[in-house]
């Protein structure tokens, strides 16, 4: 690799001062039939309670810091940031480079499950390459307003995958890192080979000239399910709270006040997150019971994690975040894209990728749209749903996830190879 790529050592952590934050702690004054409240207003403290106890009396970061470093980690300035990444190479001469994107609230390290399965595959290798963010994790964060989106990241990314030696790559995406693959693939498809992404955007079939000429009975159902509904039309497996995605006011969308706030005030939030232990885990742990899948609704009330993510696994990127201090810089990315880059991030919806597009949609994904809509947008060569997992596939149900790819990879390969014979 070239000699901008240094080595890099994961931090240690003051276990003092954490424990001594974790001994100490002042709850919230909470309604008085809590059980009857559940998780309606956010998480409960009894599951920060728990957490709270594994933190300060079973997890041991030295050991995790360890395991960790047997991966193999870098840091490379880009656009006058520090990134951060994983960097594993598989031995099998047919590899193809893939790079996993992460999104919000979490880092690189959800996707530890996947990185040997994929390097090692029989049906398809890979060569994995895991970005932390900017200002997420091990990355440096962006010190001025605006001088950081998710297009300037997606150029950091395609920067580092050429940097890496990896003329042509795949990229998966969740989350932030769903429309972080996106650009990538809008802006680089002559490098970028296929994109993945459990979490799509897309414009539906709109009623414009090219629609109605090239899919009219598609514009059809659309406006129909304006009328009837969305669900009513395509069905549960393929949409899910259409009306509520995006940047929605929480008066519409109880399940959108972190957006609200994030977006819009990320320095007030930034103090209790930033100096408590405690609040980090709790304002983590909300989206990480939300988001996920439950076996059952007795489960989802009464854990707080599913059973596919460990409590160490969930307090591993608890910790991440609390050792880097960057949870304050990791949620300016909300705040970025509605404040300066809205209209950009619509016109990317509205654009036409080129490059072949595959998604898998998890049961408890937080929203999902129709085939019908991501035909528009995308070349979609493959579309598979699933009955379990939610908005963390890669740590819930990694088994499939893995399989998407490999079968994406192989779909891609076949596509190129069938050029080259014409």
């Amino acid at each position: 690799m070239c000699g901008l790529i240094k080595v890099f050592e994961i931090p240690q952590l003051d276990e003092q001062e954490l424990k001594s934050k974790l001994a100490s702690v002042r709850f919230p004054n909470e309604f008085a039939d809590s059980e009857q409240v559940g998780w309606r207003c956010g998480t409960p403290s009894w599951a920060v309670k728990e957490l709270i106890s594994a933190w300060r009396h079973n997890f041991d970061w030295e050991r995790k810091r360890q395991d960790l470093s047997k991966l193999q980690h870098y840091v490379t300035e880009i656009q006058n940031l520090n990134l951060h990444f994983v960097h594993e190479p598989s031995l099998r001469s047919e590899a193809i480079p893939i790079i996993l994107i992460h999104g919000w609230p979490s880092t690189f390290y959800e996707f530890h499950k996947l990185v040997e399965p994929l390097k090692s595959s029989e049906t398809q290798a890979f060569h994995v390459v895991l970005p932390s963010l900017p200002g997420y994790g091990f990355s440096e964060a962006p010190r001025l307003d605006g001088s950081c989106s998710l297009f300037e990241m997606a150029a950091m990314f395609h920067e580092l995958m050429q940097r890496l030696g990896y003329e042509k790559y795949m990229v998966y995406g969740t989350d932030w890192g769903a429309m972080i693959g996106t650009q990538m693939a809008n802006a680089y498809p002559e490098h970028c080979m296929g994109f993945l992404t459990n979490m799509p955007s897309a414009m539906p079939p709109l009623p414009n000239f090219r629609n109605l000429i090239t899919r009219p009975y598609r514009v059809f159902l659309f406006i129909l399910s304006i009328f009837m509904g969305v669900e009513a039309i395509y069905g549960k497996d393929e949409s899910k709270n259409l009306s509520k995605r995006a940047f929605a006011n929480c008066d519409k969308d109880d399940s959108a006040g972190y957006r609200a706030i994030q977006s819009t005030r990320p320095y007030t939030l930034a103090y209790g997150l930033t100096d408590s232990p405690v609040g980090l885990l709790g304002w983590m742990l909300e989206p990480y019971h939300a988001w996920s899948y439950f076996d059952s609704e007795e489960q989802y009330e009464t854990r707080a994690l599913p059973s596919t993510i460990t409590v160490d696994e969930f307090l591993t990127q608890v910790t991440i975040y609390w050792i880097t201090n960057t949870m304050s810089s990791s949620y300016r990315l909300y705040y970025e894209t509605k404040k300066n880059d809205l209209k950009s991030v619509i016109d990317l919806g509205k654009s036409s990728i080129k490059v072949p597009v595959a998604v898998s949609y998890f049961e408890n994904e937080a929203f999902k749209m129709p085939k019908d809509w991501l035909d528009v947008t995308f070349k979609l060569v493959q579309y598979r749903t699933h009955k379990k997992g939610g908005h963390f596939p890669a740590l819930e149900a990694p088994e499939l996830l893995l399989k998407d790819i490999s079968d994406f990879a192989v779909k891609i390969k076949q596509n190129i190879d069938g050029k080259k014979t014409n």
